[in-house]
């Protein structure tokens, strides 16, 4: 049976998701993360891939991504391919890292933007990894916040935007909207 073709267009956005292989690591320390980086920001630079969110978590990670070209299946290609690459020579293994497809669900961005990177930059303290985003050294959470330097590569005036004008007080206003739920999500 053939498997499903993805919608793809121009200025698409997606909720990006790869798990690794029988749920295993896909991440094995601080390099392999700053690696996985250093391929989001590749992708951003020959796909015009545009990163609004991510978050990196121990077997799989979450991505909220426009595609400008309409190109998911090549940015994808270079971000998954290139890190197996990557992961295999560096711990000696072969195979596939990843479980199947990736999961691409196209969204609407809308008023929805808003609630898609919340949920990704939770994703940590609902696996109660930590009690709070902010000590979360793997997704952009800490750069939405102004905690860190956002890398040039990171997009993140759109979901700001919706929180005002100005990025200070942007920033204060989306800290609060997602440790509103905080609580919740540690339940």
């Amino acid at each position: 049976m053939a498997r499903p073709l993805r919608i793809t267009y121009p200025g698409a956005f997606y909720h990006v998701t790869s798990r690794g292989n029988e749920r295993g690591a896909i991440f094995k320390n601080e390099r392999d993360r700053e690696k996985f980086l250093e391929y989001l920001e590749s992708a951003t630079d020959r796909y015009s891939a545009l990163i609004h969110a991510f978050c990196m978590m121990g077997n799989h990670y979450h991505l909220l991504l426009e595609t400008p070209k309409g190109n998911l299946p090549q940015i994808m290609r270079h971000i998954n391919g290139a890190y197996t690459a990557y992961f295999n020579a560096k711990w000696s293994r072969s195979g596939h890292l990843f479980q199947g497809r990736y999961k691409a669900i196209l969204v609407e961005m809308d008023e929805y933007a808003k609630e898609l990177s919340r949920y990704i930059h939770l994703k940590p303290v609902r696996a109660k990894m930590v009690k709070s985003p902010e000590t979360y050294p793997w997704s952009s959470y800490i750069h939405y916040t102004g905690r860190e330097k956002a890398p040039q590569w990171l997009h993140r005036d759109f979901i700001l935007g919706y929180f005002g004008n100005k990025t200070t007080s942007a920033q204060q206003r989306y800290e609060q909207f997602v440790l509103s739920l905080v609580d919740q999500a540690y339940d």
